[in-house]
């Protein structure tokens, strides 16, 4: 999944949090929420926190689905929370290979390489 179409993706999927996302997909729009809260701080602060609660529901919906997609819950967020070894887990969950077969949340998301 290229960067245009990740993006688009996860802002038309903003309240979808059931089925998968792939590791392109959610860090391509990682990648897309660092750069355009970036650009809106050196604009403004203001501007800046609104263009976070604006991503905030895509990117927390975009996690659930790449956590779903290494067969895990989203209640594993939660381990956000702990300082600093919440981020460590989370990161590692959201580096892992995608399954690459069907799970409880849904099938191989597409763009996926089976073999």
């Amino acid at each position: 999944m290229q960067f245009q179409e990740s993006v688009k993706t996860c802002l038309n999927k903003f309240v979808d949090f059931k089925g998968r996302a792939s590791r392109s997909e959610f860090w391509w729009f990682v990648l897309f929420t660092v750069l355009v809260n970036f650009i809106l701080g050196a604009i403004s602060d203001k501007l800046q926190g609104i263009g976070a609660l604006i991503l905030l529901l895509p990117y927390l919906a975009v996690a659930v689905r790449r956590l779903h997609d290494i067969g895990k819950n989203w209640y594993w967020l939660l381990v956000g929370i702990i300082p600093i070894i919440g981020a460590i887990v989370l990161i590692y969950f959201y580096v892992q290979k995608s399954m690459s077969t069907a799970n409880e949340f849904g099938d191989v998301p597409v763009g996926i390489d089976v073999n």
